[in-house]
């Protein structure tokens, strides 16, 4: 008996080549060039900032350790002010520089020292350059709790020195504190030394006002140069001081010392040259009668 005929079966297997296994590495070398790209900007950053600016910062990154404590003054900080005992958080570290113990005890703030006069606790080195960064740290924090000069804050230095404070009125590019040949400063300038004013006030101090220009700027008025600018625009910061709670007692000296002393000394003709210099230097303790001469 025949067998039918069956159908012949032929299978071809087609070998495909391999594929890529999806896109993960992609989204893996995006996230790496992401990174690459955020750290050279910021190396980028960080080599054109001043050595004012990255202590700024890393004051800022490591805040002081302090506490508001109630009181009766008014003002900025609405009736708060900076205590000298805060509890210290988690990872900050006190602001309190220690000053060498034979140094002459020069300065005092004024609610350390007043009514302390005999007591060695109260005019010692170490209090006194406790009440300069408690009074820097109130600066700042009155600052920040004012929005619209958030943009500006660079345009304020503030330095502590053996002396006192250090605080300076800036003119930074793009940003400035003056408009170009006025004596008046502009808005977001008016704002900040209107918000040290009454911490000044506050403080057992003499304050000195000086302005400063950058050098090599023509002036369309003869008559009216560097000298006339930079002792307007100091006179204009003493007066806004004067209205917002500094008193006269606490100002010892207002002067304009045109491009004599640039900020920048390698580049005098830099605009950041043209600012407003505050010198707040503490007093010392007053002496007992029966100790004065």
């Amino acid at each position: 008996m025949a067998k039918p005929n069956q159908p012949i079966i032929i299978k071809k297997i087609k070998k495909a080549a391999h594929g890529h296994h999806g896109g993960a590495w992609k989204i893996a070398y995006a996230d790496f060039v992401t990174a690459m790209m955020a750290f050279f900007l910021l190396m980028w950053l960080i080599s054109m900032t001043t050595p004012e600016q990255k202590t700024g910062l890393a004051e800022y990154f490591a805040p002081a350790a302090v506490s508001l404590s109630t009181s009766g003054a008014g003002g900025v900080l609405d009736g708060s002010a900076i205590a000298h005992s805060g509890s210290q958080s988690s990872g900050s570290r006190p602001d309190i520089s220690r000053m060498d113990p034979s140094a002459p005890r020069d300065a005092a703030y004024g609610g350390a020292g007043q009514g302390n006069a005999g007591n060695s606790d109260a005019d010692s080195p170490a209090v006194a350059a406790e009440a300069y960064h408690s009074a820097a740290a109130s600066i700042r924090q009155a600052l920040q709790a004012l929005p619209e000069v958030t943009p500006y804050l660079n345009n304020l230095q503030i330095d502590v020195t053996d002396e006192g404070l250090d605080i300076q009125i800036v003119e930074q590019y793009g940003r400035r504190m003056f408009a170009d040949g006025s004596k008046a400063p502009l808005a977001p300038a008016r704002v900040m030394v209107a918000a040290i004013a009454p911490i000044l006030q506050q403080l057992n101090a003499q304050v000195t006002i000086s302005g400063h220009t950058a050098a090599g700027v023509r002036y369309a008025d003869r008559s009216y140069g560097a000298w006339e600018l930079s002792a307007d625009r100091a006179n204009m910061v003493r007066a806004i001081l004067n209205q917002n709670g500094l008193s006269d007692d606490h100002i010892r000296s207002v002067s304009g010392l045109a491009a004599t002393e640039p900020y920048f000394v390698e580049d005098p003709f830099m605009s950041p040259n043209e600012r407003v210099r505050v010198s707040v230097a503490f007093l010392p303790p007053p002496l007992p009668e029966a100790l004065n001469p």
